[in-house]
Formats: C-alpha cells, structure tokens, sequence
C-alpha cells in the first residue's frame, strides 16, 4: 500500500438483553494489513442503518445469522476504492457493498454482493435509500405479494421511514389509494404534503382501529407490515377478504427481551378466522432482479416519481445513537451516518 492506514470498527461486545445499553457494542481499531493479488481496498462514505440489524445482534432462530461476539455490525454502504490490486475494481470507483460499521473494508474481486454505481448525477447516499436496498425492498414486497391493483387501498406501517415513503409513493403510482401510518403529527403532515400520501394516521394520538376505519371506509387491501404489534392488531379486523399483506418486518418487537417468543405478524394475522395471503420477506428473494429493479428505480428517482428525504448523523462515532434513535422512530425518511468525505 501507498501508505498506512488505521481502521476504526464497531464490533458486538455482548448480545443485548432488551434496549442496546452501553457496552454491548465496542469501537476496537486496528491497522489495514498489505493487499494480496485479488483485493481492493475500499473507504466508507455512506454507512445505513436499519432496523433488521437488530435481531441479528441477538441469538434469533429463522433469521439471518446473527452477528458472533466481537464480530463488525453488519451494515450496507456507499465506499470508495482508495487502493487496488485487482483488474474489476480500479481506484476511484465507487460501490455498495455490505462492509459493515467500520471505516476501511479489505475486499477481494471475488466476493458476492459489491456493486458499481452508476450515479447518473443522483447522490450516491440514494444507493442505500430509495435507489438501493430500501427501494429494492419496497418494491419487491409491494409488487409482488402485495400485487396492487388500481382503486384498492394500501396501508403501510412506518410509514415515514426509508421504506414506507416508497412503497407508499409506488403504490400511489399505481393508481392506490395510500394511507400511512406514522409516529406524530409531523410525520403524518410531511406524508400528506411532501410524499403524496391520502391519508396518515398517527399510532400515538389513540384508537388506531377506529381511526383507520375512517380513512379505509372500504377496507384494506393490502397492508405493508413494518411494524407489528398493536398497529397489526389495529389493522387486522379492516382487511378485506383478499387482502395481501407483505411481511418486511416488526420493528416493535426487536427490542423484546427474548425475540424468539415475541409475538409476530405471522400469528396476528394466522389467527383471523379469514387470514389473508401473507408472508415474511427478504429482498435478497429476488436478487436476480438486482440490475433490472436499481435501474427501475434509479429512473423513477431521477425523474421525480419517487421523492425521498434522509436523516444524516456524522462520523462512526454517532452510529450507535443514531441507530438507537432509529429503533425509536427518530428518523424521517432514510437514517444514514455520513462516515467520511471521498
């Protein structure tokens, strides 16, 4: 290498036992060994936080893996490769890759899951947002399970946050009528004004159910689950016979002391004497699709279709809070820590 370099990772300390607590992560620091023939040297610009990054810092059965004891925190990013010894990945390229929460990540060409950008003049922040995973997700759960048709009505929980500002947007296009829940006044009026939205409804002002029967006098059709808990029990007894419900996640139960006997969406909604169709997903189901739905994307951003807003916190060192922060509904849209400048 052309010089030395120190990288600063945070790695899990502990499993939490309920909220994150002081010592369950750690900031460790170490020097970035010599490159091998193959490999590639990359910086984090962008690192984004989200909320499944949770349970797997705890032992969850039929999740992803979670994260071993002293291990980096997984985590997509926006990086740039500062130095390289390999022919696909040339110095000055930027890339989404999944380094994790730390500032230097040693790659080999070899590796699945690094990716060019192709800006086209958009920030590169939007790769992990509404152009990257986060729109990837949304649009692969509203599109195909929650197949929407025009006229019917979408529900969608975290409504204000990196994905329910999409599907709500997408779903709009589609000739939906979209309705939001959210966390505030505020973040009901901002998906009214700035996303499009017809109607939001806050989970904090009380009587969810009776709220939304309001706003869906005709039912729901479908509802993108983010959230669970008492928004599923509030939406529950509106779905209509039919009604698709995309399972992305339940963000109110990942802070449970045992996750494994929390209570999910899958047995909220099994219980109904009519289920509707509904499942767990991942994005990675239709990762085939990788190339055709970022450039889908991509092109709706660019064009206006898709409007999106970012809450930014600076440097690694402001990683924990603000995913803290994050679990708690402190974001507005896309929750992302600016790591370094390129």
């Amino acid at each position: 290498m052309t010089r030395e370099y120190t990288n600063r990772k945070i790695v899990l300390n502990r499993r939490p036992q309920g909220d994150l607590r002081d010592g369950d992560l750690s900031m460790l620091s170490e020097p970035v060994r010599e490159l091998s023939q193959g490999e590639f040297l990359l910086k984090t610009i962008w690192l984004s936080l989200d909320p499944y990054m949770r349970p797997r810092m705890s032992d969850i059965k039929n999740y992803l893996q979670p994260i071993g004891i002293g291990k980096v925190i997984v985590g997509e990013t926006v990086s740039v490769v500062i130095e390289s010894k390999s022919e696909k990945y040339k110095q000055g390229d930027f890339v989404t890759c999944f380094s994790g929460w730390q500032e230097y990540f040693l790659a080999h060409e070899s590796m699945d899951n690094i990716y060019h950008i192709d800006d086209q003049g958009l920030p590169l922040s939007v790769f992990l947002g509404s152009a990257g995973m986060t729109g990837r997700t949304a649009y692969s759960g509203l599109t195909f399970i929650g197949k929407p048709k025009r006229g019917e009505t979408l529900v969608v929980s975290a409504a204000a946050g990196s994905v329910g500002t999409v599907v709500g947007q997408l779903a709009k296009a589609q000739g939906c009528r979209t309705v939001g829940i959210a966390g505030g006044a505020q973040k009901c009026q901002f998906l009214l004004d700035e996303m499009g939205f017809d109607a939001a409804v806050d989970y904090r002002a009380g009587d969810l159910t009776g709220r939304l029967k309001s706003v869906c006098p005709d039912g729901i059709d479908i509802y993108f689950e983010n959230v669970g808990g008492d928004v599923a029990k509030a939406v529950a007894p509106l779905l209509n016979k039919g009604a698709r419900v995309p399972i992305c996640g339940y963000v109110s139960a990942y802070n449970s002391q045992d996750l494994n006997t929390a209570e999910t969406p899958m047995d909220i909604f099994g219980a109904l004497s009519e289920p509707p169709e509904f499942r767990y997903f991942q994005v990675r189901e239709w990762h085939d699709q990788y190339h055709q739905i970022t450039g889908l994307l991509t092109e709706k951003v660019l064009n206006g279709e898709i409007k999106y807003t970012e809450t930014i916190a600076q440097g690694l060192d402001s990683a924990e809070a603000a995913f803290i922060g994050l679990l708690g509904g402190a974001n507005l849209g896309k929750q992302l820590v600016k790591v370094a400048d390129y």
